[in-house]
């Protein structure tokens, strides 16, 4: 998964966080901040912070280390 594109859309599960509770939480990416991804399932929605997560998208996992920065920012840092 390229940490450069758009989250906004897409599909995501949690597959791992510092918080246990927050395991397994699944839905679509309806807004995200610099620290944070915001999640929509069944009209609840969940912001869960990026750092102490691993997130699942359909084409591969990312790092929440690795894609903590703004949305405009995240284009130009992060590393394919």
């Amino acid at each position: 998964m390229d940490g450069r594109i758009e989250f906004i859309g897409e599909n995501v599960t949690v597959s791992e966080h510092s918080d246990p509770s927050l395991c397994g939480v699944s839905g679509i990416i309806i807004g995200e901040s610099r620290e944070t991804i915001t999640i929509e399932n069944n009209g609840v929605r969940k912001m869960i912070s990026k750092r102490p997560a691993k997130f699942m998208f359909e084409s591969g996992e990312l790092i929440g280390n690795k894609i903590a920065y703004r949305p405009q920012d995240r284009i130009k840092k992060v590393k394919a």
